[in-house]
């Protein structure tokens, strides 16, 4: 889709014939010049992220052999809950975003395999003032993504509030408000289905807060897609032999209903399918996925989709502890009107996950594509791979025009005990299992003000981090852990060294199988010395542990004072 809006004259073509040649000429330039502003003057990030993005290739994790195949994960991130269409050669993903927002990133592919951020369908969570500060747990549950009569739709539950909906017409460009299409607590998992005259949404329940779970429900719901006219029918009950079914996703296919849903649990589930020939039921069951004899633990939750050479694949998640629910892509067969997915290696009826595939048939090749990790900061602006810890404001960072750094301010932490409630951190996911993130940060310090302090973070229930900070008048840099941060516990300072300056480049090292995180600094930008202790991160709540940035400012201190970050690098770990 091109970024740059048409020029009027261009659709005058037949009139401007009559003009004198000379003068549609000097017309000419003149409206050309004028549409070239205008392109100019659209958002930098709008048009630098399409441009750009699509260029980028993970150093640390790449799926595509290069040779035709692929391994899975297919990311080695935490995309959880996974949803896919295809429309026409595109393929589009939207996951669970839980508390960070932006939240519902829109993630695209033209062959299931090299996916890249393109955009996000929720500016702001609702209502605001809740999402203010950090929700761990709350926030987008399990959406799912549709197409229909020309436009996509995106419902997700809120186990706090409801179903609701967001719309567009362009993946790329900006969505609807979210509509509640479903107030209650604990309605989780929405799928909507426009079938003949009448649309309908089913969806599971959380225990937590509903008092009740391993029920599948679906309600009627007007054409528009922006309400549910009933209390609904439960279809199917999981207590006996399923339970926790949740995450239910609706299809229909060859006169038959068809609900993908997960069961078991997130670490050790499998993937359960039910089948009817009316919406209500009854439906028949079978589990079509399971762990089996492979090492690949809960394989379950996810999407159905068909490449246009008529190829079923599932997309879905595996747990990975603090690095979060990865993503993984398993074929489909079809036999007797029931999927099987991956390859049944046990003989037993039923399909288990494989490591490697052919890649699928999409009718041409692509080049390889992973989404976005590092950061230049071009336009002072971050990238699409970030995400706060609630909603953003204004006032967090600068993001000025022509400026090649991120500013953040300096927030205060409000009397707060640690970082997990501080919501102006800037985060993103762990991209591999092995890999090292890095950055150059520069501490501007107004009005000789004490208690300022910047840096590099592994976030999560527990944390640790290396960071910039001033007092007594010098700069120090510091390795800070916080053990059970989620309990109220206050920040230890493990080690610290005065810098010769305001700037300093700082350095994690992340080490599987327990994320085991290693940090040094630099005054060069080529010579790192170890600083601290080995910290093992702690996943957060429903989410993994999260890298990023931050700058704060102690609570009993004058405001003011920024950091500035040139850049994020996320680069393989340097063999010994």
């Amino acid at each position: 889709m091109s970024l740059v809006r048409p020029c009027w004259w261009e659709k005058k073509s037949l009139s401007m014939k009559k003009i004198r040649f000379g003068v549609m000429v000097s017309v000419m330039v003149v409206l050309v010049a004028f549409c070239q502003l205008n392109a100019m003057a659209l958002p930098f990030t709008e048009l630098s992220e399409k441009d750009t993005a699509r260029n980028y290739v993970s150093k640390v994790w790449i799926s595509d052999q290069g040779d035709g195949t692929f391994t899975n994960p297919v990311l080695y991130a935490d995309y959880s809950d996974p949803d896919v269409i295809r429309v026409g050669n595109d393929y589009f993903m939207t996951v669970s975003s839980f508390n960070c927002t932006p939240g519902l990133p829109i993630l695209h592919s033209n062959d299931l395999v090299n996916w890249q951020i393109v955009n996000y369908a929720l500016d702001k969570q609702i209502p605001e003032e809740v999402f203010a500060v950090p929700q761990h747990s709350k926030g987008v549950w399990a959406p799912t993504i549709r197409y229909h009569e020309d436009m996509y739709y995106i419902y997700w539950g809120d186990p706090d509030f409801g179903v609701y909906m967001v719309k567009t017409d362009d993946p790329y460009g900006k969505w609807s408000e979210p509509v509640l299409v479903l107030e209650g607590k604990g309605i989780i998992d929405p799928s909507p289905l426009w079938d003949g005259d009448q649309a309908y949404l089913v969806h599971a329940w959380a225990g937590s807060r509903a008092g009740v779970n391993s029920l599948l429900t679906i309600r009627k719901m007007n054409w528009e897609g922006t309400m549910v006219l009933d209390e609904g029918k439960h279809v199917f009950d999981g207590h006996e032999k399923h339970h926790t079914v949740e995450g239910p996703k609706l299809y229909k296919k060859d006169g038959h209903y068809y609900i993908f849903a997960p069961a078991g649990g997130v670490e050790q589930g499998w993937q359960l399918v039910l089948r009817s020939e009316n919406i209500y039921g009854p439906y028949e069951e079978k589990i079509v996925m399971e762990q089996g004899s492979t090492d690949i633990n809960g394989p379950h939750q996810g999407a159905w989709v068909d490449t246009q050479k008529g190829e079923s694949w599932f997309v879905h998640f595996q747990d990975q502890s603090v690095y979060g629910r990865v993503l993984h892509l398993n074929r489909i067969k079809w036999s007797e009107d029931w999927p099987l997915m991956g390859k049944d290696l046990d003989g037993n009826g039923i399909g288990e996950p494989l490591k490697k595939y052919i890649k699928p048939d999409v009718g041409e090749s692509y080049s390889m594509a992973t989404p976005q990790e590092s950061d230049d900061f071009e336009n002072g602006s971050p990238g699409l791979q970030w995400q706060w810890y609630a909603n953003p404001s204004v006032k967090w960072s600068a993001q000025i025009p022509g400026t090649d750094y991120l500013r953040l301010f300096a927030m205060s932490k409000k009397y707060l005990p640690n970082l997990w409630d501080q919501p102006n951190l800037l985060m993103q996911k762990l991209p591999a299992p092995d890999f090292s993130a890095s950055t150059k940060v520069k501490l501007g310090i107004e009005w000789d003000t004490p208690g300022k302090t910047a840096g590099l973070i592994m976030m999560g229930q527990s944390y640790a981090y290396v960071g910039i900070t001033y007092k007594d008048g010098d700069y120090y840099v510091r390795q800070v852990t916080c053990t059970d941060a989620i309990d109220g516990n206050p920040e230890r300072v493990v080690e610290e060294f005065k810098l010769s300056s305001n700037e300093v480049y700082l350095k994690m090292e992340v080490s599987a199988p327990l994320a085991t995180c290693y940090y040094s600094y630099s005054e060069d930008g080529e010579n790192y010395k170890p600083i601290g202790e080995a910290f093992e991160a702690k996943k957060d709540l429903w989410i993994s542990a999260k890298m990023g940035l931050f700058c704060v400012s102690e609570s009993d201190v004058r405001m003011g004072s920024y950091a500035d970050f040139d850049w994020f690098r996320v680069a393989g770990l340097e063999k010994e």
